[in-house]
């Protein structure tokens, strides 16, 4: 979730077209002295925040912005306490690691009054169980970890979670790389959960996830849809928005949004640690990719599921009509979210260890 697509240009002309008087298509605020405007230093998904909307953004305030990307939530989670206090001022967490960094103390409170376009935010995506009132998060991007498959290379229908172990596939599987998503979903495979603690639970999990590895090609966070498109793998358990590019790409790529045990769902926010440098130029940063002509060009490049309702007015029917950008409710009725699971992410991560010997 950093290859760009000619269709980037395309969709931007598109949303910029909509927005007639719009300076930079980014709707932040312009003119007026913006030297010394100071730093931002992000911490974001790889994948997820055009490197053109960052160009903007530091055009338009003149604020310089370093950012670093990671792969996976726990890997943001060590650097974030063991790096050199203050070095982040934006760091992107999925909705249960939110929950983790707030009870570790590490993130600060927010002041949504400096964050105007918060109100952008469909209701149903604001005061989520692991952040009541938005205390300390703001609502980015959604979607989910589920199943694709290459019709002209995989001799079976993929529908389940289960199909992923069948000799049909074997060496045509890419994994996310990202421990807590894939354990997590041979828990759901198993009908445990994404969220399975129990030893018992633990034992079978791990034999299954040991039992897949003939049949895995790749594990790729960064850029798994590269994979799809060039028909080096058949079969991907991944993100949605990934998914939908190499759609785009790759007509035979076959999306399977609501897999039978129910896609593995995310809702990633913005939060401000706790020793931020920048808090100013973080609360700017906000609320400047969740105006409707930003957020939408965002989606446009890539194509999550857009928790922003004025930005998903302006996008256009390949991006509504996508199965996995913008899927059916039944999607997130069926599947389930990640919450923390304590000491037992170790036994998660040992597990991984030795799948990926």
């Amino acid at each position: 979730m950093k290859k760009r697509f000619l269709v980037r240009a395309l969709a931007m002309a598109v949303v910029c077209a909509l927005l007639v008087g719009v300076v930079g298509c980014g709707g932040g605020a312009t003119g007026g002295d913006t030297a010394d405007a100071g730093e931002l230093n992000l911490f974001i998904w790889t994948e997820y925040i055009p490197e053109s909307v960052i160009d903007d953004f530091q055009a338009e305030t003149g604020i310089k912005v370093n950012a670093t990307t990671y792969s996976s939530n726990e890997d943001m989670l060590n650097k974030v306490k063991t790096d050199s206090p203050g070095t982040y001022d934006i760091v992107q967490p999925s909705d249960y690691m939110i929950k983790m960094m707030i009870e570790q103390n590490l993130l600060q409170e927010l002041d949504l009054s400096q964050v105007p376009n918060f109100s952008n935010i469909a209701e149903q995506y604001t005061n989520q169980e692991y952040d009541p009132g938005n205390k300390y998060s703001v609502p980015y991007m959604a979607g989910m970890a589920t199943l694709c498959y290459n019709k002209d290379l995989v001799p079976i229908e993929i529908t389940s979670y289960a199909d992923l172990w069948k000799p049909e596939v074997e060496g045509q599987v890419l994994l996310l790389d990202d421990f807590r998503q894939v354990v997590g979903m041979v828990g759901q495979k198993d009908g445990f959960g994404i969220n399975a603690t129990e030893p018992d639970q633990l034992t079978q999990m791990k034999a299954d996830l040991l039992a897949l590895k003939p049949n895995v090609k790749a594990f790729d966070s960064d850029n798994p849809k590269s994979l799809l498109i060039s028909g080096e793998v058949g079969v991907a358990y991944t993100w949605s928005a990934e998914i939908a590019l190499a759609m785009r790409e790759n007509p035979s790529i076959v999306p399977v949004p609501n897999p039978t045990e129910g896609a593995g769902l995310f809702l990633d926010n913005f939060a401000i640690p706790v020793e931020a440098k920048n808090v100013e130029n973080a609360y700017k940063f906000m609320d400047y990719i969740l105006s409707p002509e930003v957020s939408a060009s965002i989606s446009a490049e890539y194509p999550y599921v857009n928790p922003n309702a004025a930005a998903v007015e302006l996008l256009d029917d390949e991006y509504k009509n996508n199965p996995v950008s913008n899927p059916d409710p039944a999607v997130f009725q069926n599947g389930q979210y990640i919450q923390p699971i304590g000491d037992v992410l170790e036994e998660y991560n040992a597990m991984w260890t030795e799948f990926k010997k």
